[in-house]
């Protein structure tokens, strides 16, 4: 666990970097990136601006160390999602991991790719270009996993691997948005079940 120096007036103090980074997550995905000023971020951290900049950079290069925690943390069900021995299964781990994660009562409703991606102003350009890029490569790498079902028989011959993929990756995101707008967990789970109740079948 990193524990970082402040120095000031007075005794110098430590922080839990680790620690103030969690929080500084908390605050991007519930605000978003625009939405989280660097007073909201350092209150939440517990430190001062000198100390963010310091430890984390500037608040670009604080939020991209946000998101390789959200990828860790709240997001590491797509890696497991992944690795199901089906397509379907595959499908089924991604939706229903994020109805939990958007939905978890300790923690911000809805995504934070999502919730960052909605900055409209020119200070928000290279996030917005950054979860692009995030979510481009979520969409090929699940394309290449169903396009692996194609070749092993899992999925059916022709299936538009790419498209399957696009479809899922939408359901993910409107799952997202619904919660960030407050539809509960257990809705939003028939939601899911009722999107794969048509899957392509062998």
């Amino acid at each position: 666990m990193e524990k970082t120096r402040r120095r000031g007036t007075g005794r110098p103090r430590e922080f839990d970097a680790d620690e103030a980074l969690g929080r500084a997550l908390l605050v991007f995905w519930e605000k978003g990136y625009e939405g989280a000023s660097l007073a909201n971020l350092t209150e939440a951290m517990g430190i001062s601006t000198a100390s963010m900049y310091a430890t984390f950079g500037n608040k670009e290069q604080l939020f991209r160390k946000a998101l390789e925690r959200y990828e860790q943390g709240p997001s590491a069900y797509v890696v497991s999602a992944l690795a199901a021995p089906t397509a379907l299964e595959v499908a089924r781990g991604l939706l229903l991991g994020t109805v939990r994660t958007t939905t978890c009562p300790d923690q911000p409703h809805g995504c934070l790719g999502v919730q960052a991606a909605l900055a409209t102003g020119d200070a928000g350009r290279e996030i917005r270009a950054l979860l692009s890029d995030w979510r481009n490569n979520g969409h090929a790498l699940l394309r290449e996993r169903f396009q692996r079902a194609v070749e092993e028989g899992d999925l059916p011959p022709g299936t538009d691997a790419g498209l399957l993929a696009r479809y899922v990756h939408v359901l993910q995101g409107g799952i997202a948005v619904e919660a960030a707008s407050g539809v509960s967990g257990e809705e939003l789970r028939a939601l899911a079940d009722a999107a794969l109740r048509h899957w392509p079948a062998v």
